[in-house]
Parts: C-alpha cells; structure tokens; sequence
C-alpha cells in the first residue's frame, strides 16, 4: 500500500490542500473562514500522523527500519514537531514547522529529490570552493583598497567596502561603471578589473558548476542503485556503502556503452523486441 501510486498521489494532494491553506491564512479579516481553516488543520495533522503510522507499520516486525531513510526522518520530525508542548496558536516556530510540510513533496518527486541530494552532496565540494573565494575577495579587495581607496572610499574607502564592491561585481552589472571610474584614475586599472573578472566570473564560477554537477551525477547514480541489497564492501551490514554502489553504477553505464559499440561494429539492427 505505501508503494502504491494511489497512495502517493493521496499525499501529495494532501500536502498541496495544506499548502493552499497555509497560503489563505496570509490573508487579513478571514472571519469565519478562520475558524474553518483552523478545524482544516486538525484534519491535516490526523492525515499526517496517519500516514506516518502506515509506513512505519509497513515495516512488520521491524518498525525501526523506517528511520534507516533520512527523507523517512525528516517526514517524521516534521509532523511530530506540531505536537511538543508549548507550540499552539499563531506562534512563529508552529508555523515555520507546518510551512516545513510543504518541503515532503520533494520526497515525492524523483527529480527534485535527485537535486536535494546533490546539494548536499556538494556542500564539501562548496566549502572548498567558498574557501577560495573568500581569499581571491580578501587580495582583490586589499588590492583595490590601495589603488581606488583614496579615489572612491565610497567603494573601496575600507577592507569591507572593497569586498562588497567585488562582491557585488560578481553579476558583471557595475563593471562598465568601474571600468569607467578605473580609466579615469590610469589606464591600468583596467588589468586589475579584467583579471578579476576572468578569475573570478568564469574560473571560479565554472569550479561551482563543476561540483554541483558531479554531486548531481553521483546523486543520480546512488537513485539508480537504491534498491541493491546485496553487500558489496564486506562489512555484513548487507548494505552497499555510497562508494560502491555509484561504482556499480558506473560499471553497468561502461557495459551499456561497451554494448552499443559491440552491436555498432557488428552491425546489428535490434528489432522491436530487443
């Protein structure tokens, strides 16, 4: 039942009504429809308790395995929050938890979930990455500090300014008006500009793509692999670490790749049927 297409459908309709509820509630002088909206709400926290109750009851004899998923996780906390003591009204923490039910249809979503996880997969990668750019900004900006400080202070009068300047440089929609100010005190300045540009617009920004479209190769990997039971790393947990199973996955693209050239060389014309 909880793998069903019906059920996942029941759900996702179900968190988009209490999203539209959520959204109504932003509107002043609700009257009677407040006291409605509020009963409505009820109605979402039994559905949701409900469900929760199904799956991890789909489990058996054991339930535990529910929280072995981190999206099972997050559904859980989500809708058990609505209940602590402490949390009832209009409070702001009750409303950023019911405003958090609306995020459950990433579970719902192969493409979005993909996503999710390859941004969070990226977060080592980011690091790094937000690691560099922060000392390419700090020498810039100290650069920028001795050669427009005393020209423009409003831009670069101080370390900050000229880090905000650069930071804000980043979208390229002041650069033609920095070019400008840069001619007017010298001719060279427009190395500084341009080596900044080339540095940070392009280079760095591509090392961002970069990571983010590896984290979102390996994330795609790990939801092709997700149902491997089988233990391929040798610690009898009978689960397949992250590394092995995108290994695996990348080991049966080769062998599809390695197919389609076999049949390209032989020429073989597969039919309908395969």
């Amino acid at each position: 039942m909880t793998k069903s297409r019906a059920f996942e459908v029941a759900i996702v309709l179900l968190i988009g009504a209490n999203a539209l509820v959520l959204a109504v509630e932003t509107y002043p002088h609700l009257g009677a429809i407040g006291t409605l909206l509020d009963e409505l709400e009820w109605v979402f926290r039994v559905a949701f308790v409900t469900e929760i109750a199904i799956r991890i009851l789909a489990h058996g004899r054991r339930p535990q395995d529910f929280f072995k998923q981190g999206w099972n996780v997050f559904d859980f906390v989500v809708i058990a929050a609505a209940f602590v003591p402490g949390l009832h009204g209009d409070s702001a923490a009750l409303r950023v938890i019911r405003i958090a039910r609306v995020v459950r249809l990433v579970r719902f979503s192969p493409g979005l979930r993909t996503i999710v996880t390859a941004l969070l997969r990226s977060l080592p990668g980011v690091g790094g990455f937000l690691a560099l750019a922060l000392v390419t900004l700090y020498v810039y900006g100290m650069a920028g500090w001795l050669i427009f400080g005393e020209t423009y202070p409003q831009e670069y009068g101080t370390i900050g300014r000229a880090v905000l300047t650069l930071f804000v440089l980043l979208s390229l929609e002041t650069l033609p008006e920095l070019i400008q100010q840069g001619m007017e005190l010298s001719p060279w300045t427009l190395v500084y500009y341009m080596s900044y540009v080339l540095l940070t617009a392009n280079l760095l920004m591509n090392i961002l793509i970069a990571v983010i479209v590896n984290s979102m190769e390996e994330a795609r990997r790990l939801e092709m692999t997700d149902g491997l039971s089988p233990d391929y790393d040798g610690d009898g947990d009978g689960v397949p670490d992250e590394i092995d199973r995108i290994a695996i996955s990348q080991r049966l693209d080769d062998l599809r790749t390695l197919l389609q050239e076999l049949e390209r060389d032989l020429r073989i014309d597969r039919g309908p049927g395969g």
